[in-house]
């Protein structure tokens, strides 16, 4: 079963409640931090993956073979490529890598060399596995390096909790489109209420299931429920404000190191998306 865990807005505790599901799911978990730009797991989880230069192939030009015919520019959606008589300008930040310039190319003047935008890389830490990426530094697009990422899982018959980029824009799309099901975090604000409706419209085009778990779920109204009731999306799990947690998070201790009872409830919660699985796979 693959959940990824994602959020309207950041700061709402999705890689809180990512770490915990993780934890509860038990031995053969593996934890995808796919939040490339920013990861943090691996400072809740002490350890440090291996990593591995990811790259992505850009094209590189000989303007010797070039006659200026301009198919390279008119087949580029991203406009990463344009050219001025038989000068051929590239775009190395808009390119997506797709290949389709040097396909069209009549005289072969575009070839392709590997571009480094990032690393990847896995570590074991007694019963999980936690694999993450780093975009490297002044790189604009991160869903090639969230797809290297996710394909390094699937190694283990266990779980698979995927901690997505915050928001509802490309990267967050990249990360959770092939899961089983979204859990989005949100918090009982006006905020939290207002992103959480971009996020829930996001998912319901790529049509995958989703619940809702409320952070701080004492500390604003009762909007979010009001509007998970009126949607008909299942309210998972309602995590109170306390002061306790917010300390342990500071020192890097996970939520169910500081506060241990919580464990039965987030098994709960895996068990709840199991069985809502279930049932939307007999109709």
């Amino acid at each position: 079963m693959k959940i990824a865990v994602a959020s309207g807005k950041g700061g709402t505790g999705k890689t809180t409640i990512a770490l915990a599901l993780a934890e509860a799911a038990g031995k053969g978990t593996e934890l995808l931090d796919c939040d490339v730009e920013e990861p943090n797991c691996h400072l809740f989880i002490k350890a440090e993956s291996a990593k591995e230069p990811v790259t992505v192939p850009k094209p590189v030009v000989n303007e010797q073979l070039c006659n200026g015919c301009r198919q390279c520019s008119e087949i580029c959606q991203f406009n990463a490529i344009a050219v001025l008589g038989k000068k051929v300008l590239l775009f190395n930040d808009l390119c997506h890598g797709c290949g389709g310039c040097i396909r069209v190319c009549p005289t072969g003047a575009l070839t392709e060399n590997p571009y480094r935008i990032g690393e990847a890389g896995s570590c074991r830490v007694n019963d999980l596995t936690l694999i993450d990426g780093r975009l490297s530094i002044g790189q604009a697009m991160s869903p090639p390096l969230i797809r290297a990422v996710q394909e390094r899982a699937g190694k283990s018959a266990g779980h698979v909790i995927i901690d997505s980029p915050p928001g509802t824009s490309c990267p967050m799309v990249a990360a959770v489109r092939d899961s089983d099901f979204v859990v989005l975090v949100t918090e009982p604000t006006p905020f939290g209420l207002h992103d959480l409706t971009l996020a829930v419209d996001a998912l319901r085009l790529l049509e995958l299931p989703l619940g809702v778990v409320i952070n701080r779920s004492d500390s604003g109204d009762d909007r979010v429920k009001a509007y998970c009731g009126n949607e008909k999306i299942p309210v998972l799990l309602e995590i109170p404000n306390r002061r306790d947690i917010a300390e342990a998070y500071s020192r890097g201790k996970t939520l169910l190191e500081a506060a241990p009872e919580l464990r039965p409830e987030f098994e709960r919660v895996l068990e709840t998306i199991e069985a809502a699985l279930s049932q939307e796979s007999v109709k």
